[in-house]
């Protein structure tokens, strides 16, 4: 048996159900793999996934595909590939309150933006802003990782970053309206997040496992669409006591399940798609040419 640790970006939650049930119904041991599921509570998020790959802490990572160009591209280069794609289209978005005077991007001129200090986040934010019309004046904050989400509803943020798909259906939202500004509809190809990440010589060093680990997780997120009740009951297993009591996971499951694919598509990353997001960070001088010559990605696992 194989054993490989799997680090996961956030706490248990909707993106990485596909997980969840291949572990839980033995898809993973079938393949002859035992998955290690690495939280980031255990350290109380000191060091992201990426940087668990990298110092070899875990074997898989779950992050951005951001991530994958940052490791590519560090003064001690790691050779990280995205291997899977979870998500086949982007869920994630800018969040203001309704009860704010934000009512698009331009608005944020002036105003706290809560950010996770990603890789080119603030620069995406921006740009959304002055794509707008705005002049990109935006103030920005970096509070504690678990506080962030709490930062805009309790009012000391203007906006921030969620994923639609799972604070977007936080219970509180039924009283705390929100307006939501997605990438795309601003002018941002924003590429694949989050995907699923190893390192080129493990890969080349256990082909089959990986193989086996990526096709066992593909077979997982099927399963959550073809079985929704059955994949929210594994699901619950694994939540933390706050997302167990807030998060209605019927409606998370109903606003994700289309963007996990289908046989043919699911896991796999569009090199037109990966091409566009380089593009527009070369164009706007947020990384060097060297990135579009870089093996970034693979979908060879995939079967």
């Amino acid at each position: 048996m194989t054993t490989l640790k799997l680090a996961l970006d956030w706490t248990p939650n909707v993106n990485h159900i596909g997980f969840l049930i291949a572990k839980e119904l033995g898809f993973y041991s079938d393949k002859g793999i035992e998955v290690q599921i690495v939280s980031p509570r255990d350290d109380n998020y000191q060091l992201t996934p990426g940087k668990k790959l990298e110092l070899d802490r875990a074997d898989l990572a779950i992050a951005p595909f951001e991530t994958v160009i940052s490791l590519n591209n560090k003064g001690n280069k790691v050779n990280a590939r995205a291997v899977y794609a979870i998500l086949q289209e982007d869920l994630s978005c800018i969040v203001a309150l309704q009860s704010s005077d934000i009512a698009a991007p331009k608005d944020l001129d002036g105003k706290v933006y809560s950010s996770y200090n990603a890789r080119y986040e603030d620069a995406i934010v921006q740009q959304m802003v002055l794509n707008d019309g705005g002049t990109g004046s935006v103030v920005f904050s970096y509070p504690d990782k678990l506080e962030i989400w709490n930062s805009l509803l309790n009012g000391t943020a203007d906006a921030t970053w969620i994923f639609d798909n799972w604070e977007g259906v936080d219970v509180k939202l039924k009283v705390v309206a929100i307006n939501k500004f997605r990438m795309a509809d601003y002018g941002i190809p924003y590429g694949y997040s989050p995907v699923v990440l190893a390192k080129k010589e493990r890969i080349a060093n256990d082909y089959e496992s990986f193989s086996n680990f990526v096709n066992a997780t593909k077979k997982g997120f099927l399963l959550a669409k073809a079985q929704p009740e059955q994949a929210i009951e594994i699901l619950g297993k694994y939540l933390v006591p706050y997302d167990l009591q807030h998060i209605d996971l019927r409606e998370s499951l109903a606003r994700t399940v289309g963007y996990f694919g289908d046989e043919q598509s699911c896991g796999f990353m569009k090199p037109e798609r990966v091409k566009a997001f380089l593009n527009w960070l070369v164009e706007r001088k947020l990384e060097h040419t060297i990135i579009l010559e870089q093996e970034l990605f693979t979908n060879d696992l995939l079967q």
